[in-house]
């Protein structure tokens, strides 16, 4: 079974382990990965919606993995016990939904090893969350999919708050660190995001100006990274 290079590389960023959990497992394209490349030996696969667990069962079926892909319906982690998955992926979804999801059952984060999370958009809210709380950021990876960037960001549970500059909710330090090779490209696509948010903004209101502002000094600190 073929899988997205987003998905592949959410997959990939899953340490071999006992139990995985995906949360929002879709079609259960991911947790069929983690097994077939020995990744992990049992996954739980996690939906809030019956449509995607229903899919998800049958492709767990046609590939004769019922009894090590276990499928779940429920809301975010409710359906996994503290303590029962060391690694679990939560992709897919806003940032601030997956914050949400992870603030709502702190205690099964803290019994996991480590969480993988690609937000689809807002993924400076997640990492502003994640400094916040004092989270620890052990990787983060870029892949491009279908002309779109992802960010994937592999955390585990601390309480040891580092502040830092509020560039680092807009592109990860980690990627920095590892120049990576879609860095260049990947700001250079935020910085052209936001110069089509200012020549969308209209009036001279002094919420407008102030918007702009904010928007303009993100630019410089972004062209700053290149």
């Amino acid at each position: 079974m073929e899988i997205s290079s987003r998905l592949k590389t959410v997959a990939c960023m899953v340490d071999k382990c006992r139990c995985a959990a995906d949360i929002g497992t879709d079609h259960g394209y991911v947790p069929i990965y983690l097994i077939k490349n020995h990744i992990c030996s049992r996954v739980i696969a996690s939906d809030i919606n019956i449509g995607p667990i229903k899919k998800a069962m049958l492709n767990v079926k046609s590939e004769n993995l019922s009894g090590r892909i276990d499928c779940r319906l429920g809301e975010g982690l409710s359906t996994i016990a503290p303590g029962e998955a060391e690694e679990i992926v939560i992709a897919g979804m806003g940032g601030n939904l997956i914050a949400d999801i992870i603030e709502s059952h702190i205690d099964v984060f803290r019994k996991s090893d480590s969480f993988v999370l690609q937000p689809m958009q807002n993924s400076e809210v997640l990492r502003e969350y994640i400094y916040k709380k004092g989270f620890k950021i052990l990787d983060e990876e870029l892949c491009i999919d279908e002309n779109r960037f992802y960010e994937i960001i592999k955390i585990e549970y601390a309480s040891d708050i580092e502040k830092v500059d509020s560039i680092f909710y807009e592109v990860g330090k980690i990627l920095i660190e590892k120049k990576h090779r879609y860095l260049s490209k990947f700001i250079e696509s935020k910085i052209e995001n936001y110069r089509k948010i200012i020549l969308n903004i209209k009036g001279h209101t002094e919420l407008a100006n102030r918007r702009k502002i904010e928007l303009q000094a993100k630019i410089r600190k972004l062209r700053e990274l290149i």
